[in-house]
């Protein structure tokens, strides 16, 4: 999902595109009326633009023109054809940051109400106590009278993991400005220059299959009845409430679990801000009807953030691991777009737009993760208001 930031961005930018557009409309009311639309092939003094239609040679307009020359529009705009592409190779640390209140993926052993008194708390618990899993090692028979608390620690991938998924339709918003500079036959040729701003998420959920590190921790419960599994102790110690030793013994032992499963999403969200210019081309489809098409380089700048949710499932227990990676990337391409204008009073148009917007991949790399952006096919359609002047 788009956060709070991004939001409260495009919010405030809407809002000063708001002002540029009261702007412009004020200058386009007080502008001149414009001339009568100009018929295919016509010559009449009341011609929307000047030109001479039997030459292919471009004519520079007048400063003094009456002709409107310049546009400014903004609108709502969809991209769409864009995916991602998510990979992970290596091994990955899990921070156990929950080891220092005494919770672990298959129990706790916690402070209790009397601050543990003599080395022994109430404020424990397990989950398992079936063999071959059993958490419980009575004593006698071999066994010591211990309870057993597991971590995971790490896991590493048994092979690289790559998926690909696509995108679906994202709504954001564009503004552009033009100016024209020469009469062509009855067409006019300018220059456009465009701004676009679009929120993506693309996420991706699946599981892989990895070989997990895990770290089993000892707590002496030698001299009480051990209650059946699963069990909770209190935080406040009540009267014949068993006890164990609050601490844990040394070492510490880890073993590797072979062909564990892990499974999680994968969040990318990206703000992409895009900025176009190149020539356009613009004329008179009829009188109520108008055509403009453009084309030139593009940049892009992909503002990323990947999130990422894990469960790592062993038979002792279930682990969480979440964090995420950001960063910025420069891509670069080009664009083609095309415009259909419709003339509606008080000096406006209303145009439904589409654009052609191939970019490289944006890409974001950390701690073996890596996400790509891929916008080679991106295609983009706009709505909205254009103003001429």
């Amino acid at each position: 999902m788009m956060s709070k930031l991004s939001f409260h961005f495009i919010r405030a930018a809407c809002f000063q595109a708001g002002c540029v557009v009261c702007v412009f409309a004020g200058l386009a009311a007080r502008a001149p009326a414009q001339s009568d639309f100009l018929s295919p092939g016509g010559s009449s003094s009341t011609d929307t633009f000047g030109g001479d239609p039997d030459s292919y040679g471009f004519i520079r307009i007048p400063s003094d023109t009456d002709d409107w020359t310049r546009h400014f529009r903004i609108g709502a705009m969809v991209g769409m054809n864009i995916s991602a592409s998510f990979s992970e190779k290596g091994t990955f640390n899990i921070p156990n940051k929950n080891l220092a209140n005494g919770i672990y993926d298959d129990g706790y052993v916690r402070v209790d109400s009397t601050g543990n008194a003599f080395g022994q708390t109430s404020y424990w618990g397990y989950n398992n106590g079936t063999p071959p899993t059993s958490q419980y090692n009575p004593a006698g028979d071999g066994g010591n009278g211990t309870i057993s608390m597991h971590s995971v620690t790490s896991y590493a991938l048994t092979a690289a993991d790559s998926t690909k998924e696509n995108g679906g339709a994202f709504p954001g918003f564009e503004m552009a400005y033009g100016d024209n500079l020469w009469y062509w036959k009855h067409a006019r040729v300018g220059w456009e220059l465009g701004v676009g701003i679009l929120p993506i998420s693309i996420k991706n959920t699946g599981s892989m299959t990895a070989t997990v590190n895990q770290s089993t921790y000892t707590f002496d419960a030698g001299g009480i009845v051990v209650p059946t599994a699963p069990y909770q102790g209190g935080f406040n110690r009540q009267g014949g409430e068993p006890t164990i030793s609050g601490t844990y013994s040394l070492p510490v032992t880890s073993q590797p679990l072979l062909n564990q499963t892990v499974i999680g999403t994968r969040t990318l969200n990206v703000m992409l801000y895009t900025v176009r210019l190149g020539p356009s081309f613009y004329w008179d489809l009829t009188e109520d009807f108008g055509m403009s098409l453009g084309a030139g380089p593009a940049v892009g700048i992909a503002s990323e953030k990947l999130d990422y949710d894990e469960t790592i499932t062993t038979t002792d227990g279930i682990s969480s691991n979440k964090g995420s990676i950001g960063g910025t990337d420069v891509v670069f391409g080009g664009y083609v777009s095309g415009a259909l204008m419709y003339h509606v009073p008080d000096n406006a148009d209303i145009y439904l737009g589409a654009q052609y917007m191939p970019l490289g991949n944006a890409s974001l790399n950390g701690g073996g993760r890596q996400a790509q952006l891929k916008l080679g096919g991106q295609i983009n359609v706009s709505i909205g208001v254009n103003w001429p002047f």
